[in-house]
């Protein structure tokens, strides 16, 4: 994958695909600590600890449509190539958390990317799942709660086109005034 989230979509819809309702996801970029951190936390279905302790094989996945899952496994070798972790902690019928780190300035830590179409991708293809975002960058903090923003709307669908370009726009002004 060329930018870190791609990889954040990917972790992201392996919450869709446990069914969870509520995933929270944040960023936190510290260049005065040279850290990069992205955190998934979701209520799905969980997995058991025989399961989270194969993850990390390419040939491991609770997918039946295909043999070979390469998301948390290609994660994990970009995080160890930029001398951090991937951590993940999850309880069946509770949900999973996973915490991605690595060195903010290595030369092998691949470009974050373009948040506000991921984000927009995970609200047009489930806009039945709440999705609370954070991103934070050297202190300076956004958040974007899908549920905040459906009560807003008073009954108007999240995944209206009108909506949709709106907040990709609100994502992009906002990620840009953080990091001035």
């Amino acid at each position: 994958m060329k930018e870190l989230s791609l990889h954040i979509l990917d972790i992201i819809e392996n919450s869709v695909r446990a069914e969870a309702i509520f995933i929270e996801f944040s960023i936190i970029e510290d260049t005065t600590k040279n850290l990069f951190i992205f955190q998934v936390k979701d209520n799905g279905k969980g997995m058991s600890s025989e399961f989270i302790q194969q993850v990390r094989n390419p040939f491991t996945t609770s997918r039946t449509t295909r043999k070979v899952g390469l998301g948390i496994p290609l994660l994990d070798d970009l995080c160890k190539m930029c001398n951090g972790v991937v951590e993940i902690e999850s309880t069946v019928g509770v949900g999973t958390t996973l915490k991605a780190t690595m060195e903010y300035n290595h030369i092998d830590r691949i470009p974050l990317g373009d948040m506000a179409s991921t984000m927009v991708t995970l609200i047009l293809s489930n806009p039945e799942i709440n999705f609370h975002y954070t991103h934070e960058y050297n202190e300076r903090q956004f958040v974007l709660d899908t549920k905040e923003v459906k009560n807003l709307l008073e009954g108007v669908p999240i995944s209206e086109l009108s909506v949709v370009q709106w907040l990709k726009e609100y994502i992009i002004e906002n990620l840009s005034e953080i990091r001035q």
